[in-house]
């Protein structure tokens, strides 16, 4: 598997307005396989991305293999920083459906 970026994400886990993603699940990307989960919170991901780390959606595919999903970015809406793989005005975070837990 070629690497995809420097991070995973396989699930997320919403705030009660369903407006921003508190935490998500985060596997590095280890070029031939992602590695374990950890629990990061949202903040982490928006600073780990302003110093340039990448990540990427993930999905569970056939035979225990992730399939790729899109790039995560941060998009700026009325001065509110939201992680999202669509730039949209939807004033939301959206990383493409995952799961969440």
């Amino acid at each position: 598997m070629e690497k995809w970026a420097d991070y995973g994400i396989s699930a997320v886990k919403f705030n009660d307005a369903h407006t921003h993603i508190n935490k998500v699940r985060v596997h590095p990307d280890n070029g031939d396989k992602m590695g374990a989960p950890v629990e990061q919170a949202r903040t982490d991901i928006v600073n780990a991305i302003k110093k340039g780390i990448t990540f990427v959606t993930i999905f569970d595919g056939e035979n225990g293999k992730w399939k790729k999903g899109q790039p995560v970015k941060i998009i700026k809406i009325k001065d509110i920083e939201y992680i999202k793989t669509v730039d949209n005005a939807k004033e939301v975070d959206n990383l493409d459906n995952l799961p969440e837990f």
